[in-house]
C-alpha cells in the first residue's frame, strides 16, 4: 500500500472504532444506512460508488473522495471511467472542484500503482 492510502485507512479505522464504541444508536444506524446504500440493487455497486465519488467531489469532501476512489478501484472502475466521473463532477460543481480533482488524481495513481 502507499503512504496516502495507509494514513487515510489507519485514521479512518481508529476514528470509526471510537465513534461506534460510543453505542450511539443514531450513529450506528447512519453507518448501517451508508453500508446498505452501496449494496447491489437496481444500480450496481460499481455505479453507486461512481455516483458517491461524483457527489463527494461536488461537496468537496476529500475524505469521502478517497473513500469512494478506493471503492471504485475495488469495483474495477477503469482510469478512463474515473476521468469521466471527474468530468461530470467538475461540470456540476464548477471550477472549485479542480483542487479536489488534483488530489483525487494523486490518490488514484497511488491506488493504481
Amino acid at each position: 500500500m502507499g503512504k496516502l492510502k495507509d494514513e487515510f485507512n489507519s485514521y479512518r479505522s481508529i476514528m470509526n472504532e471510537k465513534i461506534l464504541a460510543s453505542e450511539n444508536k443514531t450513529m450506528k444506524r447512519l453507518y448501517s444506512l451508508d453500508t446498505l446504500t452501496y449494496q447491489e440493487g437496481a444500480l450496481s455497486t460499481k455505479t453507486k460508488e461512481m455516483l458517491g465519488l461524483a457527489t463527494s467531489m461536488v461537496l468537496r469532501c476529500d475524505e469521502c473522495i478517497k473513500y469512494h476512489l478506493e471503492k471504485c478501484f475495488e469495483q474495477g472502475v477503469t482510469t478512463e471511467e474515473i476521468f469521466e466521473v471527474f468530468g461530470v463532477a467538475n461540470v456540476v460543481g464548477g471550477t472549485i472542484v479542480i483542487p479536489h480533482t488534483r488530489r483525487a488524481v494523486e490518490y488514484w495513481e497511488e491506488l493504481s500503482n
